[in-house]
């Protein structure tokens, strides 16, 4: 192992080590080690820069800025209000609801986009039935990740192993698709013994639930129905957006452009409602990753996979569904996924049929997210949406908590892919 490859995981480590810590803010961490990484030549500023991937960058920027705009119409009250009311103020009914919501549009939309949508939701609502909503935002997590594991577009790994792999939307639907619906279920039943029988409300608040008027809530009807049909055009825009040619990135930030252009309100104040720190720490985050995949650290791993598996398919399926689970609760899952691709087009050479490997890879990579804070950029959003409000959510708090549901989810797709392949 060469010197800047050793440099570049003890400086991956030591990031890591440091925001478990949280003795220091997520964003100046990430920012030093990536300077360090600079410093010691480990990369180069081209190399740091081009291990960025701004499309998720403006993918987190268009839609922060489309949420800001959209908030004071009062569209994300009225929907959570609609929500309440057909829950009847029952909190855990709520969350319920709150899951499929959750877990449906993170099918269709980036899962970004999703929690960014659910977040004022979730709060309006706790807000008024006076309940902690840290319960609420990691169920929303983690139905998000989940969700996105059961389509083509649901998640980037999968948008990658498609394209690579000649897989179509409907594959994605027929085979994730019933475990996604098997793992939801799995998670509700645990949320449920965790968060449920917590979630007692007075009659009477529930009572005032059932009393409010979603319409009462719009501030603005012209934006509101601006807002709806933006919504839907970003949905469609990005289930099509390969077909359009063009970045999901791009059509969340026209999206934003088009609302600001829009809009009457003061660009100053919407702007501050976009979190900074978050779009730094993702920045400096995918330099730190970046270092390791360019000094072909991640490759070696990827490579000793398939060397302990001997060719084996079903060891080698089950091996690289835990690993990617693994790796991905803690490196981002884009250049892993990358990186394993040419290596199972390598076994598929050897004349070994690859198929299964394919749905390891999914739904090892895409659900081992729900691992820690860092696992996914809909985690850190979140999470950081939480912290701005009053309710701090931190990293060995969401590790306690997610970490061993991730684990179960990882065991019900191993048990499934055995029976299917």
């Amino acid at each position: 192992m060469t010197t800047p490859q050793i440099v570049s995981i003890v400086v991956f480590v030591a990031v890591m080590g440091i925001v478990m810590s949280e003795k220091k803010h997520r964003a100046i961490v990430a920012l030093g080690g990536a300077v360090v990484l600079l410093l010691t030549g480990t990369i180069t500023f081209d190399v740091g820069i081009a291990s960025v991937d701004f499309n998720t960058i403006g993918v987190l920027i268009g839609m922060m800025l489309y949420v800001a705009v959209v908030k004071p119409c009062g569209l994300f009250e009225f929907i959570a209000i609609k929500a309440a009311r057909l829950a009847k103020g029952n909190p855990w009914m709520i969350m319920v609801f709150f899951v499929i919501i959750t877990a449906l549009l993170s099918a269709l939309l980036d899962n970004v986009t999703t929690v960014l949508l659910m977040g004022p939701m979730t709060l309006m609502v706790c807000r008024t039935l006076k309940v902690n909503p840290v319960p609420f935002f990691l169920t929303e997590i983690m139905a998000s990740n989940i969700g996105g594991t059961s389509t083509l577009i649901g998640d980037p790994p999968n948008i990658m192993i498609g394209s690579q792999a000649g897989l179509t939307f409907l594959d994605f639907i027929k085979v994730n698709g019933p475990i996604i619906v098997i793992i939801i279920i799995a998670v509700l039943i645990i949320f449920k013994f965790m968060f449920g029988r917590k979630m007692h409300v007075s009659s009477e608040t529930m009572a005032e639930i059932m009393e409010l008027n979603p319409k009462d809530y719009i501030n603005d009807y012209k934006m509101f129905r601006i807002s709806i049909a933006m919504i839907v055009a970003v949905t469609i825009g990005f289930m099509f957006h390969d077909k359009l040619g063009l970045q999901s990135s791009i059509i969340a930030l026209t999206a934003a452009a088009i609302m600001l252009f829009i809009s009457r309100q003061d660009f100053e104040h919407t702007v501050r409602d976009v979190e900074w720190s978050t779009i730094v720490f993702f920045i400096f985050l995918f330099m730190v990753v970046g270092a390791m995949e360019h000094q072909g650290v991640i490759e070696m791993f990827a490579n000793w996979i398939v060397d302990i598996t001997h060719g084996n398919v079903t060891l080698t399926m089950i091996v690289i569904l835990w690993v990617s689970a693994i790796a991905s609760a803690f490196l981002d899952n884009i250049p892993f996924v990358a990186t394993m691709i040419p290596i199972i087009f390598g076994i598929q050479a050897a004349g070994v049929d690859v198929t299964p490997l394919w749905w390891a890879l999914s739904l090892g990579a895409c659900l081992g997210g729900n691992g820690t804070i860092i696992g996914a950029s809909a985690n850190v959003v979140l999470c950081s949406i939480s912290e701005r409000q009053g309710h701090p959510i931190t990293f060995m708090y969401f590790m306690k908590v997610c970490f061993p549901i991730m684990i179960v989810t990882v065991v019900l797709s191993m048990v499934y892919l055995l029976i299917l392949f």
